[in-house]
């Protein structure tokens, strides 16, 4: 699976512009479905047919990063985030922008801590003071490198491993990538699936939303990343969420203004787990939320769950997941699937 999860996380692809990601889910899925669609908002739909119950399962393709949105005369970019940013996170990363001539390496920059006033010093550096160096010396060297207003932008980092565990840029959600293809994969389910890698999550569940609406399944999960609370400092979410401890099932998220997990998914998903001496944890959380809150939500109402891999660091370059939590969430994923039909009949 990491060989997987590496080709999906040095892949590139902000919300709206995930092309590169999309056609490796299509080429790891084409010999183990039977129709594969690409609808118009740009989400892959992967249909497994079977009996009339559906499944979807769905994870988004997008990552958060940044769009050039000014150039000035010297040839430094000014730009806005795209997705969820600490903008100290951002500030001395290298970066790749997606130009219409290829690839441009830059980095993120801003006025150094030895020209600044004490005053300056002391406050958080924000997007609007940064800019992005491509090496250019005006506005027309940028130009010729092929970047212009509305050009993408990515961090430029690759993924590795540190032990049981692997780092990298944009494991949420590539790492729930992953584990749809392999629970897909594994699973030998009689139910009509629905694999869907969906576009545009990281900026309103945009995807999901028209895909699930579009399908209308018996039941979805969403699989996504969750926040892993076992680091320094963490201890004040008063949450207990571990790496290596399996994967997590949401019982709520976004303190309920996301999903409160309709109840016979959390049931169904604890008792597979149990069944099959799979290890999982709990997740009731503050922050965040996934594409099941707009699928729980379309037309009459879906029942609708999430299976989240534990995650460190997340929204960063560097985000840690742990490959055992990987292997536990496809399995669990996979022997879901063999038996959602008599909990949703």
């Amino acid at each position: 699976m990491f060989e997987l999860l590496k080709k999906l996380c040095d892949a590139h692809g902000i919300s709206g512009y995930e092309d590169e990601v999309r056609e490796i889910v299509k080429a790891e899925l084409e010999g183990y479905v039977d129709e594969i669609k690409v609808d118009k908002l740009g989400n892959l739909i992967c249909i497994k047919n079977g009996s009339e119950f559906k499944e979807m399962v769905c994870a988004h393709m997008d990552e958060i990063g940044f769009m050039v949105k000014y150039i000035d005369e010297k040839g430094f970019i000014r730009f806005t985030p795209i997705g969820g940013w600490f903008s100290q996170i951002a500030l001395g990363q290298r970066v790749v922008l997606h130009g219409s001539k290829g690839k441009v390496y830059g980095v993120i920059g801003c006025k150094p801590p030895h020209v600044m006033k004490d005053e300056e010093r002391k406050k958080a550096i924000e997007f609007k003071d940064m800019f992005i160096d491509v090496g250019a010396e005006s506005k027309d060297d940028v130009k010729e490198m092929g970047i212009e207003i509305g050009t993408p932008i990515t961090i430029d980092r690759e993924l590795v491993k540190m032990g049981n565990r692997i780092t990298g840029k944009a494991l949420d959600d590539r790492a729930g990538l992953a584990v749809m293809i392999e629970a897909l994969k594994r699973t030998k389910s009689d139910a009509t699936i629905y694999a869907v890698a969906t576009v545009q999550e990281e900026v309103g569940l945009k995807g999901a939303r028209v895909s699930a609406f579009a399908i209308e399944p018996n039941v979805a999960l969403a699989l996504d990343v969750c926040v892993a609370t076992d680091f320094p400092g963490a201890e004040s979410t008063y949450m207990d969420i571990k790496l290596g401890k399996g994967p997590a099932i949401t019982i709520v998220d976004a303190s309920g203004r996301g999903l409160i997990a309709t109840k016979n998914v959390v049931k169904w998903l604890k008792e597979t787990a149990e069944k099959n001496e799979i290890p999982y944890q709990l997740e009731v959380a503050e922050g965040g939320t996934t594409d099941a809150t707009a699928i729980q939500l379309t037309k009459a109402g879906i029942p609708s769950g999430v299976v989240s891999i534990p995650a460190r660091y997340i929204h960063s370059p560097v985000e840690v997941v742990d490959m055992r939590d990987m292997e536990n969430s496809a399995n669990l994923v996979a022997r879901a699937l063999e038996r959602a039909e008599k909990y949703f009949k």
